[in-house]
């Protein structure tokens, strides 16, 4: 299957990143380069991407895609998490925009191997990262107790029947082994209640996304990663970020808020001692969302949110 993806918010993401034609650019979530290409096409002649994602499917597929661009582009096969150690092996110390496209592509959710869709019956993966992650959605909904899938499902996927589903899953499993997405979206429909199953979102959507974050250490990973791009960028360089549901958006929104250099201190204190100070500027105060006419073309781009912001500070500090 070949790997495709549509770039989601694509002039949004160019014109937030403000490209230049000799400035570096890191897209952290390469996919199936959409967005690497039209970085790498505006930046002609001398500007230079480094594209990293963590699917050796789309690395492969990246470098074919891209190689017309010889020496200007780099591919790397890693997770964006390790952006501090990438940059420092390509002897990189200055970059002028990252671009992250957070969460699961088209090619991962339209091929049925991956296990990342509940509309196709598949062995339960959901790795990104399949040469170097370890564990399975197979091995966490048959190990991990029913109080941690309970937390894990209501948590990441705001679940509001995560209690009764994870009930649900410790029972099959005293007798079977969960090993596909079908066996699972049946227990899924099981758990939930008829009346609850008749409107919003497919039954099994909250719990394979839940699963998938969980596997992939989504969130922390989304955590850490402003903060270390912020260390590499240029004066005047930008971070845009684009989001697909609410747990991603708030942490981005409040790591930028972090780094803005807004006191932390609690109420009342006399002065400030929390020592924040202004690494960032947001330029977007509300998310940019897609088009009617982009989602009219893209149905996936529906719950997508770009947020972007700017490096202020001149000085550089590393840990």
């Amino acid at each position: 299957m070949e790997f495709y993806h549509i770039p989601v918010l694509l002039e949004e993401c160019m014109e937030g990143l403000k490209l230049t034609s000799s400035g570096i650019y890191v897209d952290c979530t390469m996919g199936g380069a959409g967005h690497s290409r039209e970085i790498l096409k505006r930046t002609s002649p001398e500007g230079r991407l480094i594209a990293v994602d963590q699917d050796e499917t789309a690395v492969l597929a990246g470098r074919e895609r891209l190689k017309e661009y010889g020496d200007r582009v780099t591919v790397v096969h890693d997770n964006f998490g390790n952006i501090k150690n990438i940059l420092r092996k390509l002897q990189i110390d200055a970059v002028d925009g990252f671009l992250f496209d957070v969460g699961v592509s088209s090619y991962q959710l339209d091929n049925p191997e991956r296990g990342f869709s509940y509309m196709e019956d598949a062995p339960l993966d959901m790795r990104m990262d399949k040469e170097h992650q370890r564990l399975t959605a197979e091995e966490l909904v048959n190990s991990a107790s029913v109080e941690e899938l309970s937390r894990i499902i209501f948590t990441y996927g705001e679940e509001r029947w995560a209690k009764r589903i994870a009930q649900f899953i410790g029972e099959f499993r005293q007798t079977n082994r969960i090993t596909s997405t079908g066996e699972l979206v049946a227990i899924i429909k099981k758990a939930i209640p008829a009346g609850a199953r008749k409107e919003g979102p497919h039954p099994a959507k909250r719990t394979f996304q839940a699963l998938r974050i969980a596997i992939n250490n989504e969130l922390e990973i989304l955590e850490s990663v402003v903060a270390d791009a912020t260390i590499f960028l240029r004066p005047g360089g930008r971070i845009c970020v684009i989001t697909f549901h609410s747990l991603e958006d708030r942490i981005i929104k409040k790591e930028f808020q972090k780094l803005t250099g807004a006191c932390t201190c609690p109420p009342g204190m006399p002065m400030c001692v929390c020592g924040h100070e202004r690494l960032l500027k947001i330029i977007t105060r509300k998310p940019i969302l897609p088009s009617e006419k982009e989602i009219n073309e893209n149905p996936r781009a529906r719950s997508a949110k770009l947020r972007i912001a700017e490096r202020v500070l001149n000085d550089r500090k590393e840990e």
